[in-house]
């Protein structure tokens, strides 16, 4: 029997495991020639698109991107407010929005996805923009700041066939907020500041006006007019940038809801003024109502702390809303107390007075015999009053406001000497006050004085000023012979309060303390009352103050006539300048009347004023009364 068939011999572990790894690079070498392949065909399809876009698809693409693209845009900082001294606001923003839509994209993109998914899109875009409308007008009311709101109004401006609509302009923050909450699709809301005057008219010939303004690249607060717009770097702020989607190559239509801040905006610098809101209200209602009774063209009035300078008050007859500014005009616009330059009259006889007893010329009880009538150079002038020769103390001359008298003093004076007083009084240049449109007057320099000047200037004819410049006069008396320019920004605030102190400006000598003194008492006698002498009345009774020492100066001026290029017979400016209290100054008060019915005096405004005052800031009493003096004898 055969026996069992004798197998091959088995075959070493090496030789059988070389097969595989035989097959294995077999299928290496496939696996890069078809990966080399398909590299190919890769880049030829990408070749091949690259042209489609770049050369058949360009145009479709470009105009798609057109539609859409990313913009970077400047975000408005949020800007300074103004304050009174006290803190009292009289000027601030708060942020509002503009709620807009796109009506176009937000049809053509309510329709395709109806289309899509009509389940979920059941109705029509007129029908979803009833729906949209009726929330929108139930959220903001049927008004919002002058526009309409109503369900109505608001549904035609949704479906109208336009790439861009405003659906109101100052909306709410949190219920614009809710608004798009609802419909992130189809409304945006856009940032927009309102400034916020809560005074209205008081002071807004100082403050003057901002708005926003949509048309600035970019949109933002602008100051338009007085302290809003000289300042206005340093109210605005710096802006911030964000990035945003735009549409239909209008850098200006922002998709909603796209918006991403890269840089944050840095909130302007708030102003602190030396004014107090309580004291500019009594003084523009004073101003204003006695204006209207005299039938004055203008009026205006300014108070001066006496030591520092600053302007506590400054108002005119005439002012605007700054709200509404676009609606005033060109004279309720104009800062009358600093824009408006007059001839000031016999309150200008102070430089004379404080110039005579400066240079030891004149002592207040010195006896002047005062003539009806003085020539100078080829001019004669005369006394408002007719008279002969009278015996006139120094005193005198002024409390009765004699022109002859005062030229003869001057005469005393000199030219030179007059014209370097005129200088240190600040007169004929600006006071640098921080008030915006200040006029600088008009001195006439002394090398073109011809020889009747010297008949003009020193009776406060041939001569203009600013009611500024006229009140810092006699602030310089009152600060002991230092004129302290005046000034209107006390302090810039910065952010979480910081608080910088603006420098006070340096102050100039004018005249000695002495001088000074001795000026404040001779001109206390103008208020004075002599029920048994007429002649020993001053010009300025109703300026009084009972209590108080009052020290001060009427003026008339006459106006120029167009007509004939010469002094007007029946306009005049009338004018009163004083201190209160004469014998411990603390405030300085200048008013200016334009044209008054018969020339009437400006003293009862300073009375008014100064009354005010003393309750105010509770002013302590005289502790005697002003000694009466002899003015004529």
């Amino acid at each position: 029997m055969p026996g069992p068939q004798q197998r091959g011999q088995r075959r070493p572990l090496s030789v059988r495991g070389s097969r595989p790894a035989a097959r294995l690079g077999g299928n290496s070498k496939v696996r890069i020639a078809v990966g080399r392949f398909l590299l190919i065909g890769a880049l030829v399809i990408a070749g091949v698109k690259l042209v489609q876009v770049q050369g058949i698809q360009a145009g479709e693409l470009a105009q798609q991107a057109e539609k859409q693209r990313i913009t970077n845009q400047n975000i408005p900082a949020e800007r300074g407010s103004i304050l009174d001294r006290n803190g009292n606001q009289l000027a601030f923003s708060i942020e509002v929005r503009a709620l807009y839509i796109l009506p176009q994209r937000a049809r053509k993109a309510w329709d395709e996805a109806r289309a899509k998914d009509p389940e979920q899109y059941p109705v029509s875009y007129d029908d979803h923009a009833r729906e949209v409308a009726k929330f929108i007008s139930g959220t903001l009311g049927p008004e919002v700041n002058g526009w309409k709101t109503d369900e109505e109004t608001i549904y035609r401006r949704l479906v109208k066939d336009i790439s861009y609509e405003v659906l109101v302009s100052e909306a709410e923050p949190a219920k614009a907020a809710k608004i798009v909450e609802k419909y992130p699709a189809e409304i945006g809301s856009e940032y927009r500041s309102k400034r916020i005057y809560p005074n209205g008219e008081l002071a807004a010939n100082i403050i003057g006006a901002a708005n926003w303004r949509q048309d600035e690249k970019p949109p933002t607060t602008q100051g338009i007019l007085g302290l809003e717009s000289a300042q206005d770097n340093l109210l605005a702020g710096r802006m911030g940038r964000r990035v945003v989607d735009t549409m239909s190559g209008d850098d200006s239509v922002v998709i909603p809801n796209t918006e991403r801040e890269l840089v944050k905006p840095q909130p302007g610098k708030s102003l602190e003024l030396t004014i107090d809101i309580d004291t500019q209200y009594a003084v523009q209602k004073i101003v204003s109502d006695y204006t209207a009774k005299t039938r004055a063209k203008n009026g205006s009035a300014v108070v001066l702390d006496a030591r520092t300078g600053e302007i506590v008050a400054m108002a005119n007859d005439k002012t605007y809303d700054p709200a509404n500014f676009g609606a005033a005009s060109e004279d309720q616009l104009r800062n009358g107390a600093v824009a408006s330059n007059f001839e000031p009259g016999s309150v200008h006889k102070i430089v004379t007075a404080a110039a005579a007893v400066e240079y030891g010329l004149f002592k207040p009880d010195d006896v002047l015999q005062v003539p009806g009538s003085i020539k100078v150079a080829d001019r004669v002038i005369r006394d408002a009053w007719s008279h002969g020769t009278v015996p006139m103390t120094f005193t005198g001359v002024f409390a009765k406001s004699s022109n002859v008298g005062t030229l003869m003093a001057a005469q005393e004076v000199g030219q030179e000497r007059f014209a370097e007083m005129l200088d240190k009084f600040g007169l004929g240049k600006r006071t640098q006050s921080g008030v915006p449109a200040e006029e600088a007057g008009v001195v006439p320099p002394l090398n073109q004085w011809s020889g009747s000047t010297f008949g003009n200037l020193p009776i406060g004819q041939g001569l203009s000023m600013t009611l500024l410049q006229m009140t810092g006069m006699y602030q310089a008396i009152a600060n002991d012979g230092v004129r302290v320019p005046p000034r209107l920004v006390r302090a810039e605030i910065g952010e979480q309060g910081s608080r910088t102190e603006k420098q006070r400006p340096e102050g100039v000598r004018v005249v000695s303390p002495e001088t000074a003194k001795t000026v404040r008492e001779m001109f206390r006698s103008v208020t004075q009352s002599d029920p048994r002498d007429a002649n020993q009345n001053g010009t300025g009774r109703p300026a009084a103050v009972p209590g108080y020492q009052i020290a001060g100066k009427t003026g008339t001026a006459q106006q120029i006539d167009q007509t004939c290029k010469c002094y007007s017979q029946s306009e005049y400016w009338t004018t009163f300048a004083g201190i209160l209290p004469a014998d411990n100054p603390r405030y300085v008060i200048g008013v200016m009347l334009d044209a008054p019915e018969n020339a009437q005096s400006a003293s009862p405004v300073f009375h008014d004023i100064a009354t005010f005052l003393t309750q105010r800031f509770k002013v302590p009493m005289s502790a005697e009364q002003t000694p009466f003096v002899q003015l004529q004898l």
